[in-house]
């Protein structure tokens, strides 16, 4: 018998789960170590929200096996969510209640002492920014202030392990660097984040490690930088107008390429070639940039939409 890593957070095995005869989540294997950033990235559908729930106990499993702190689920469901907070997709704050009001009932689910949630709730408006907005009716901040303020509301509870669900979806770029800040802050002090974002920066950015699914299977695992050396070229040339006639084979000869509309994407591991040719050909519009996280995505699971 596979014993568990006590340093595994959470360790799913053969995880499975059925809506009818729509498979969400097709007998998958991962474990999430503790401490770090996890990521899940797919497009819609792929089975991110579902992998949530199943972690949460919100959603019975299938099939397989689960263990969230070395707890059985979804037996443990209710030991595990008091030592987990949670960032869903859409904020649901009470827009009757002003800032401090959304800490405290929030805050009332876990038992804590009055001088627990108040020194908790000091500590996280400050984490958040939001101390001279404490008493402002929700319905009134902004979308980053209301993305911020459900932010400490998943934390007033110290959590273990925190799951953002798109966390930064929606927000201006000064909003969203915020929250990568805050969240940096909360991995470097220990909190386990589990992550699922349609932003490949973000991902990037945030997470150690990371699944990318896709029709509830897993394509690929691992660190962004290694995910990237692993499933695409060094270099992408991006070239926007119509190409034909314009660049022959020998110069498109060292490249990978994929087209979308009349843009033409270029993969390769020495663009220096290419460059030279476009540069002296005129009507072409074109970009030059190391590839990231995105392009393993693309390649991975495909250009065309997903509804």
């Amino acid at each position: 018998m596979r014993l568990p890593d006590p340093q595994s957070v959470v360790d799913a095995r053969g995880l499975r789960k059925h809506y009818g005869e729509f498979t969400a989540v097709d007998g998958i294997d991962f474990e999430i170590r503790r401490g770090g950033c996890f990521g899940f990235l797919g497009p819609n559908g792929a089975g991110k929200t579902t992998c949530l729930r199943l972690l949460l106990g919100l959603t019975p499993m299938s099939a397989g096996r689960l263990r969230v702190f070395g707890l059985p689920m979804p037996e443990a469901a209710r030991a595990v969510r008091s030592r987990v907070g949670m960032v869903p997709q859409a904020d649901n704050l009470d827009p009757d209640f002003s800032v401090v009001e959304n800490l405290q009932v929030y805050a009332s689910y876990f038992g804590l002492s009055r001088r627990q949630v108040a020194e908790r709730i000091e500590q996280l408006l400050g984490f958040a920014a939001l101390g001279e907005r404490r008493d402002a009716k929700t319905e009134t901040l902004s979308g980053g202030m209301k993305r911020r303020l459900t932010l400490a509301r998943a934390l007033i509870n110290n959590p273990e392990m925190l799951i953002l669900d798109e966390p930064t979806t929606g927000l201006d770029p000064q909003a969203r660097h915020l929250i990568w800040a805050r969240l940096s802050e909360l991995r470097e002090g220990g909190t386990t984040l589990l992550l699922t974002t349609h932003y490949m920066e973000e991902a990037e950015r945030l997470c150690d490690d990371l699944l990318i699914l896709d029709r509830g299977r897993i394509l690929a695992r691992g660190a962004p930088r290694d995910l990237v050396a692993e499933h695409v070229e060094p270099e992408v040339v991006e070239i926007r107008g119509d190409t034909g006639g314009v660049l022959d084979g020998e110069v498109l000869a060292g490249c990978r390429s994929e087209r979308l509309g009349l843009n033409l994407y270029c993969y390769t591991r020495d663009a220096a070639p290419l460059l030279g040719a476009l540069h002296k050909t005129p009507g072409l519009t074109f970009s030059h940039r190391p590839t990231g996280l995105e392009d393993v995505f693309l390649r991975l699971t495909g250009r065309e939409l997903r509804d």
